[in-house]
């Protein structure tokens, strides 16, 4: 399938797992910002895509991206880490999301598995009491190591200091 493809409206979304689960598919989906794609974005996706049969990712819009990270950020555009992270082979379909919190789309999508990172998990108690009153089953994944885009982008600037 084209990566660009594999980037959907909501409306495309809702038509393609409709046929999906006619089909008896599990879908999972999982979500994050994706700013500089690293090595846990990678791990996590890849978890990710073990708990069902079509793995969606949400990707949050430029603008809820500086809502919950601040100024400066997201450092690449939503249509670029849209592609980026469609082209990776664990991801099925991915959808923008201009809003901040996530429960909107649980209860629009209700996937089968909501696919957590282990760093999110322990903050997110209200995403899986929701999770719980849908039926979605919450799956906590990825690597124990940790990688953040924000230690990223602070290694490079220290780098880059140095060299200066």
């Amino acid at each position: 399938m084209d990566t660009r493809e594999k980037i959907l409206s909501r409306d495309g979304l809702h038509h393609v797992l409709e046929e999906l689960r006619r089909a008896g598919r599990t879908i999972v989906l999982a979500n994050g910002i994706f700013d500089i794609l690293h090595a846990g974005h990678v791990r996590y996706l890849r978890a990710a895509r073990t708990e069902g049969d079509i793995l969606v990712v949400v990707i949050h819009s430029d603008a809820s991206a500086r809502k919950l990270k601040g100024p400066g950020r997201p450092i690449l555009t939503e249509r670029a880490r849209a592609a980026l992270v469609a082209a990776l082979a664990s991801v099925d379909h991915v959808i923008l999301f201009d809003q901040v919190d996530l429960k909107p789309l649980l209860r629009e999508f209700q996937p089968d598995v909501y696919a957590q990172g282990v760093d999110r998990a322990p903050d997110s108690g209200a995403d899986k009491e929701l999770a719980a009153l849908l039926g979605i089953r919450v799956a906590v994944v990825g690597g124990s190591e940790q990688h953040s885009t924000r230690d990223l982008l602070d290694r490079v600037r220290r780098h880059a200091e140095s060299r200066a």
